[in-house]
């Protein structure tokens, strides 16, 4: 069975970013004191804020998973990312932080760890500090989100993972491609189960741990 084109999916398509502000006057071009930037008119705080925005995941998951990568081949990185991983777990001990993998897993193409982001407070003070103290590190930055398809559409629910690491994915530092195999296999094992009439268990966090554990045992 071929996998679904995740190229050009009808998901690929995207709101305007002025929904909710039509009908307004346009912007004058009035610069500030500085002479360079543009005045804004005033506005009450962005919610933004204070609770990541629809889509993103504010639940359990979290809004954004941080993969920080090493080259496991390389001592010295090796080195540096265990005290990352360590000085991460002393500081920001309210984030989830979990083991320090020493070889690839999953579509990461080198060993990393991972790191979840629960609230916009928590990446404000997360993200700008790791940019400064990642190092010869890289790190993916990809968000959670809730528009996937859920056991009822397994498939779109795979497809929007995929998006979240490619599309919607931010880096810091050197950007390592990443095997996007794992998500087009999940994708054909989740059609293979919706045609035979049993598509549970093929949606979210276990369909893709299934899969990790199908390309490379975890333990």
């Amino acid at each position: 069975m071929a996998a679904p084109d995740f190229y050009n999916p009808p998901l690929s398509s995207y709101p305007s970013p002025l929904t909710g502000y039509e009908g307004k006057a346009p912007l004058g071009d009035e610069k500030n004191e500085d002479g360079k930037s543009l005045k804004n008119e005033p506005a009450a705080l962005s919610g933004a804020y204070d609770a990541f925005v629809d889509p993103l995941d504010r639940g359990r998951r979290g809004g954004f998973d941080v993969h920080i990568y090493y080259f496991q081949a390389n001592p010295e990185q090796m080195d540096y990312a265990r005290a990352l991983h360590e000085r991460i777990r002393r500081e920001f001990p309210e984030l989830r932080i979990y083991r320090f993998w020493d070889r690839p897993i999953g579509p990461h193409p080198v060993a990393m760890f991972e790191v979840n982001i629960f609230t916009p407070a928590q990446f404000g003070a997360f993200i700008p500090w790791l940019s400064v103290w990642r190092g010869p590190l890289s790190a993916l930055v990809h968000p959670n989100t809730t528009d996937g398809g859920g056991e009822a559409e397994p498939v779109r629910e795979i497809a929007v993972e995929r998006r979240n690491h490619s599309q919607r994915a931010m880096w810091l530092g050197e950007r390592l491609p990443l095997d996007f195999a794992i998500f087009d296999k999940m994708a054909i094992n989740a059609a293979a189960a919706v045609a035979s009439g049993n598509p549970a268990g093929f949606s979210g966090d276990s369909q893709k741990a299934a899969a990790v554990e199908a390309v490379q045992p975890t333990s």
